[in-house]
């Protein structure tokens, strides 16, 4: 399934303005999909990531979101919520799989903790949409990670907006913007496991 095609469908339909809550794991990888969907809707950033595996390291990628957001123009207004560092939370969900290779079992754990809390916000505050940034990255399958949002789509009622943001140069553009913005990027994932691999 190309879901670059599937976005640009959905973007394309849209009747007006609706309401989008965004999952973000970094500024770096938000950077683009701000730029992109900030046209068509009102953005509000979700920073949730439990698998990060120190709350310094947290804070530092959360202060880069904010800092950016504040300094990027866009047509509408972005606003960035954090739920909070909680890693005992990501290893419980993963316990047993802490020796799993990056990509396999573990991380999808991990991704669906991460999208189904974006979802449970987003029924909880009647968002019209929930995606990931987690999509733009070329070390991340988008076929799973839609697989994931379409499942929590049934459940939730709520919108998932399919993507593959590394499509269209969307990665590439990440890295234009992270340069222009001297935006930290981080050399792994986030867990402690992503840095031992």
């Amino acid at each position: 399934m190309n879901y670059q095609i599937v976005l640009e469908n959905t973007l394309k339909n849209l009747k007006e303005k609706k309401t989008l809550l965004l999952h973000a794991c970094c500024a770096p990888c938000s950077s683009y999909v701000i730029e992109y969907l900030s046209n068509y809707f009102d953005i509000t950033i979700l920073f949730y990531n439990p698998n990060i595996n120190n709350e310094t390291e947290y804070n530092k990628r959360l202060q880069e979101l904010e800092r950016f957001v504040k300094e990027f123009k866009t047509n509408n207004p972005v606003k960035v919520i954090s739920l909070g560092y909680n890693h005992d939370e990501y290893l419980q969900t993963v316990l047993g799989l802490e020796e799993e290779k990056e990509g396999g079992s573990r991380c999808l754990k991990c991704y669906r903790l991460r999208i189904e809390k974006t979802f449970e916000y987003a029924k909880q505050y009647n968002f019209d949409y929930v995606t990931t940034t987690l999509t733009i990255s070329p070390l991340k399958n988008s076929q799973v990670i839609n697989k994931i949002g379409s499942e929590l789509e049934n459940i939730y009622h709520i919108n998932y907006l399919y993507s593959d943001f590394k499509k269209k140069e969307g990665y590439k553009r990440s890295i234009v913007l992270s340069h222009e913005y001297n935006l930290y990027r981080q050399d792994y994932c986030g867990c402690e496991f992503s840095k031992r691999d």
